[in-house]
């Protein structure tokens, strides 16, 4: 018997190119609540991750700061997100010198509300985690892209190299 519910079982991915990203606020690495509507009149690349200070998610958080510039010239946002604490991002972003913004999802909702919080498998345990998965959304916040399961390395170029065609 699994404990998982029904509708965690079930849950995907469901947002898709044209429809309006979930608005929500959550609070940075300095314990400032940011919202996605903060945002209108830029584009955001809003990526979603597992855990602080984990070999593929500090690939992906230093590949989106190192194109941090690239990003900005094409007036776009970066925000990570991630179940950690505030205070984990804070001294995730000093470690790894980042320059873009992370919130704190420790409620899973946002993760929830995107469908990015599914039962995923490790050694044959079955638990609830962050599926890496990345949305980019236009200035008036309607998504343009949706990224599901990506891998780590390289994925922040590829958003960067999409981006320029979207």
């Amino acid at each position: 018997m699994s404990e998982f519910s029904k509708e965690d079982l079930q849950r995907k991915i469901s947002l898709k190119n044209g429809d309006e990203a979930p608005n929500f606020t959550l609070e940075n690495a300095d314990g400032v609540n940011v919202s996605l509507k903060d945002f209108i009149g830029k584009k955001v690349v809003l990526y979603f991750y597992p855990k602080d200070n984990t070999p593929g998610c500090t690939t992906e958080a230093c590949e989106f700061s190192q194109n941090y510039d690239d990003f900005l010239a094409q007036n776009c946002v970066i925000i990570g997100l991630s179940p950690d604490s505030v205070k984990s991002h804070n001294n995730f972003i000093a470690k790894q010198n980042l320059k873009h913004i992370l919130l704190s999802d420790n409620q899973k909702e946002v993760a929830k509300t995107y469908g990015v919080l599914q039962v995923k498998k490790n050694y044959g345990k079955e638990y609830l985690g962050i599926v890496r998965s990345t949305f980019v959304i236009d200035a008036d916040g309607k998504i343009l892209k949706v990224y599901k399961s990506v891998k780590a390395k390289d994925h922040a170029a590829k958003v960067l190299a999409d981006l320029a065609k979207i």
